[in-house]
C-alpha cells in the first residue's frame, strides 16, 4: 500500500473536519482508495484553542514553514483562508515538488494564475475543488468531463448565505436586518458578513469558474459585484406579485465580444429552477452547445461538505503521486478580452415613486426611449396624489439603462427611483 504524507496549513472549521476524517477513519479509505494518508504536520495559528479533534502533539506546530518544508509530506492541505501569508505558502510549496489542494477562493480568484504557472513548472499538482460550491463537484467537471465542450454561460447561487437570508426575506417577510441576524445566529453568517452579503464571495468564486470554463483567466478583481444589502422588502412583494423571486446570481458568458462575468441581485421567473432553490443550498447551470444545460446543486459550505471536496482532491493528487505521473495543467489559459460591464444587457425591474397625475407615464416612456430603453410591461398603485410605477423593461445594456435613469431622477413629477434590479430571462 502506497504511504502519502499529509501536511495542513490551518486546522479551522473545515481543516478539522477533514482531519478528523483522515485520523479517524483511515482504514476504511485505505480500503477504498489503496492509499495510506498519512497526517504528518499540522500547523495552526494557536497551540491552545480547543478543536474538535485532537491533534498529536507529535505532529501539531504553529510555525506553517516546517508543513512546507517536512520532507515527509507529499501534500500540503491549505485551508487557513485569506490571501496571506497563505499565497506565499502555497507558492513554496509548489515551488518545493509538493502537491498543493486548496479551499481558499479568494487566494485562488487573485492568484491561481500564478500558482497554476508554478505547480506546472514543478510538475506537481494544484487542485481546489472546495474553493466554489463548498460539497458540490464543479471545478473537475468544468477542468476535465467538459474539457471538449465550448462553454457559452454560466449562472448560478454560488453563496449560501446570501441566498438563506433571501429565502427568510421571501417566506417570511422579514427585512435584510433581520434575516441576516438569524443566519448569524444559525452560524451561516460572518460577524463581519460584508465578503457575503456585498457580493465579494460570489465574485471569487465566479472568477474561478469563468477561467476554468472559458479557458481565459479572469482575476477577481474583473468581476462586477453587488451585493443585496440595498434589497428592500416592498419590492420582493411586488417582484412575488409579477411572478419573479430574488437571488443573488453569479453570472459567467462568452460571446464574441468577449467575456463578461457579473454577480449581482436579479429577479428571476418563479418557475425557473433557481428560484426553488432554498436556505444555505447552492446551485449552478452550465450550458453549452452540445450539453444544453447542467444543472449541479448541493450544500455550498460547511466543514463536512466542503471537507469532502478537498479529501477527494487529496485522493486524487495521492493517486497521481503513487502512479508517478507528469502533472499537467487540467486548463490552459489563453488570451482573450474581458468585455466592458456597461456593454452587457439584460432586462429591469424599476420602482418608481411619481404624483398620480396625466402625463407622467408618457414623459418616463418618452425619456426611456431617447436612450434606446424600451419598456415591457407597466403596473400602478395610487395613492391620492401619489403613485408607485413598475417597470419591467425590455434588454437594454447597463449603460444605457444608467443613463436613462438618471435622466428620469430629474424629471419634475418624478419623486424617487426607489429601486433598479436586473430581471433575469425568462428561460432558464
Amino acid at each position: 500500500m502506497q504511504q502519502v504524507g499529509i501536511g495542513f496549513l490551518g486546522a479551522g472549521i473545515v481543516g478539522s473536519a477533514l482531519l478528523k476524517r483522515l485520523l479517524e477513519e483511515a482504514e476504511a479509505i485505505s480500503a477504498k482508495t489503496g492509499l495510506d494518508l498519512t497526517v504528518r504536520r499540522v500547523a495552526v495559528r494557536s497551540l491552545d484553542k480547543s478543536r474538535d479533534v485532537a491533534i498529536p502533539d507529535t505532529i501539531i506546530t504553529d510555525e506553517p514553514m516546517a508543513v512546507v518544508n517536512d520532507p515527509d509530506v507529499q501534500i500540503v492541505v491549505e485551508v487557513m483562508g485569506g490571501l496571506e501569508p497563505a499565497g506565499d505558502l502555497v507558492l513554496s510549496a509548489l515551488r518545493a515538488g509538493k502537491a498543493v489542494i486548496t479551499a481558499n477562493k479568494e487566494l485562488m480568484a487573485a492568484r491561481g494564475r500564478e500558482l497554476i504557472g508554478a505547480a506546472e513548472e514543478s510538475g506537481v499538482s494544484l487542485l481546489f475543488e472546495a474553493a466554489v460550491g463548498g460539497g458540490i463537484p464543479i471545478i473537475r467537471p468544468l477542468s476535465e468531463s467538459l474539457a471538449g465542450e465550448r462553454i457559452t454561460s454560466i449562472m448560478g447561487i454560488v453563496n449560501g448565505t446570501t441566498n438563506f437570508i433571501l429565502t427568510k426575506m421571501v417566506e417570511d417577510g422579514a427585512d435584510f436586518s433581520e434575516a441576516l441576524a438569524e443566519a448569524q445566529g444559525l452560524g451561516y453568517a460572518e460577524a463581519d458578513p460584508a465578503a457575503d452579503v456585498g457580493g465579494g464571495d460570489a465574485a471569487a468564486k465566479a472568477a474561478i469558474l469563468a477561467s476554468l470554463a472559458f479557458g481565459v483567466w479572469v482575476a477577481g478583481d474583473r468581476v462586477y459585484r453587488e451585493g443585496i444589502e440595498a434589497l428592500d422588502v416592498r419590492d420582493i412583494g411586488f417582484a412575488a406579485d409579477l411572478g419573479y423571486v430574488p437571488k443573488l446570481l453569479a453570472i459567467a458568458e462568452d460571446s464574441e465580444e468577449g467575456v463578461a462575468v457579473r454577480v449581482h441581485p436579479a429577479l428571476v421567473p418563479s418557475d425557473h429552477p433557481l428560484a426553488a432553490v432554498r436556505g444555505a443550498t447552492n446551485a449552478i447551470f452550465i450550458e453549452g452547445p452540445a450539453i444544453g444545460q447542467l444543472l449541479f446543486t448541493g450544500p455550498g459550505a460547511g466543514g463536512a461538505p466542503t471537507a469532502t471536496a478537498v479529501l477527494g482532491d487529496v485522493i486524487n493528487a495521492a493517486r497521481e503521486l503513487a502512479a508517478g505521473t507528469q502533472v499537467t495543467p487540467r486548463i490552459r489559459f489563453n488570451p482573450g478580452r474581458i468585455r466592458e460591464f456597461g456593454d452587457v444587457s439584460t432586462k429591469w425591474y424599476l420602482r418608481l415613486e411619481v404624483a398620480d397625475q396625466p402625463g407622467v407615464l408618457a414623459a418616463i416612456a418618452s425619456t426611456f426611449g431617447a436612450f434606446g430603453v424600451s419598456i415591457k410591461s407597466v403596473w400602478q398603485e395610487g395613492r391620492g396624489d401619489a403613485a408607485t410605477l413598475l417597470l419591467i423593461t425590455h434588454e437594454a445594456c447597463e449603460r444605457d439603462l444608467a443613463t436613462a435613469a438618471d435622466a428620469i431622477r430629474v424629471l419634475e413629477d418624478v419623486k424617487e427611483i426607489g429601486a433598479v434590479l436586473r430581471v433575469q430571462s425568462d428561460e432558464p
